[in-house]
């Protein structure tokens, strides 16, 4: 058989595309048999064997010895004459194989039929890139910035294949320069322009879930589950932990000894700032926690319509909200709950109290002494209690403790 540049070939491509035997044997047929039908109208009588390892193919053509004359279909049969010119010993009724020549194709041919094992060996190789990466949707991969544009980074495998990660993508402090390596999650694969486009992300919440499950041997073993994770990239991320193991703290080994474990989260996360909450079914417990660190006075609930109103001293209603109100949106999220923040009235009153010496000039230090011994240190805890639990519990005469309820109340009033 005469050797040509198609044949050679074949264990090349096999070892460079790493496509497995039967898939390319298989192709490579098909090319042979697209070459038959269009020199002979038919590939039904023609054998092609391949054999990738050594480079060969084969082309044989079985036709039936029939009498001379009877020949109705030059595809499947042949004159015995003819057949007998060719192998001297055939009979009527048997088969002969005779061996097709590729040159006999034509240049013109065999061009075109290398063409086009090159394009499905292209095509093979797109459809194996693209399996591999949508079998990795949702884990961790690790790329090499190749190029930084503006709005997106060309990253390479190990193998050289090219992974895309969108600036929309990125935490928003993210700074990459060329030869560095870089984490990301598969978001997705698709075909765009009849090319594979694998999208990566390091802003979904998988990425901080699989970093977790990383860093975390007890995630990965499946005794503490990620209920939800929320995120507001490069800004806060809160993540609600359950454990299957009464033994095992969940929030506790998340953070690790001392945050030996969420500190390197947060570093590859550039500084974002991770909440990690026990997760619980009781939605008053849930909506505290969400709203770490700040702490909750008290709250109304409304299940129906799935709204809370949350009441804080002054100094929490910040904290609650969180720098450009992130930390309540993350808590929204997280909670399924529209939630409301507000100055608990109550406690903000209490905020004024007065110690009982600054009336000093106004209360003799004999009565103030004396409401001190029964607890009474503020001006507040004067008042709530009533003139005859004050007479009762005090050697303080009716008269005096009217007096003394007055003079505090005017102050709290001129407040």
């Amino acid at each position: 058989m005469a050797s040509i540049n198609l044949i050679e070939s074949f264990t090349e491509f096999k070892e460079a595309e790493n496509i497995d035997r039967p898939t390319l044997m298989k192709v490579l047929e098909d090319v042979f048999k697209t070459l038959l039908r269009k020199k002979y109208g038919s590939d039904e009588n023609f054998d092609v064997i391949v054999n990738t390892e050594k480079g060969d193919l084969e082309i044989f053509r079985r036709r039936t010895v029939v009498e001379d004359g009877e020949v109705e279909d030059e595809n499947a049969q042949i004159a015995y004459t003819e057949a007998t010119a060719i192998e001297k010993d055939l009979e009527i009724g048997e088969e002969l194989y005779e061996e097709v020549e590729i040159l006999d194709f034509g240049r013109r041919a065999i061009l075109a039929a290398k063409q086009t094992l090159s394009a499905r060996i292209g095509d093979l190789k797109k459809n194996i890139l693209v399996k591999k990466y949508a079998d990795k949707a949702g884990e961790i991969v690790t790329g090499e910035v190749y190029q930084v544009w503006k709005k997106e980074v060309l990253l390479l495998d190990d193998e050289g294949n090219e992974l895309i990660l969108p600036k929309a993508e990125q935490i928003p402090t993210d700074y990459f320069k060329k030869g560095e390596n870089v984490r990301a999650v598969v978001k997705k694969v698709e075909m765009k322009n009849n090319a594979p486009l694998i999208i990566l992300s390091r802003t979904h919440p998988s990425f901080l879930a699989k970093l977790l499950e990383i860093e975390v041997p007890e995630i990965f073993d499946g005794l503490i589950v990620i209920k939800k994770i929320v995120r507001e990239p490069g800004e806060r991320a809160k993540v609600a932990v359950e454990s299957y193991d009464d033994r095992i703290d969940p929030v506790g080994a998340c953070v690790g000894m001392k945050g030996s474990r969420i500190h390197g989260i947060v570093r590859e996360l550039r500084n974002e700032n991770i909440d990690i909450i026990n997760y619980t079914t009781n939605i008053q417990l849930l909506i505290q926690r969400s709203l770490t660190p700040a702490r909750i006075s008290r709250m109304e609930v409304d299940m129906e319509n799935k709204y809370a109103s949350v009441y804080l001293n002054p100094d929490q209603v910040s904290l609650a909200i969180g720098k450009k109100g992130v930390n309540i949106k993350l808590a929204c999220e997280l909670t399924g709950f529209e939630i409301d923040v507000f100055r608990d009235e109550q406690q903000e009153q209490a905020e004024f109290d007065i110690d009982l010496e600054e009336f000093s000039d106004e209360i003799e230090e004999w009565i103030i002494d004396e409401l001190k011994r029964i607890g009474c240190d503020t001006a507040r805890s004067v008042l709530e209690l009533t003139t005859e639990e004050l007479v009762r519990r005090s050697d303080l005469e009716e008269e005096t403790v009217q007096d003394v309820r007055r003079i505090l109340q005017e102050e709290f009033d001129k407040e």
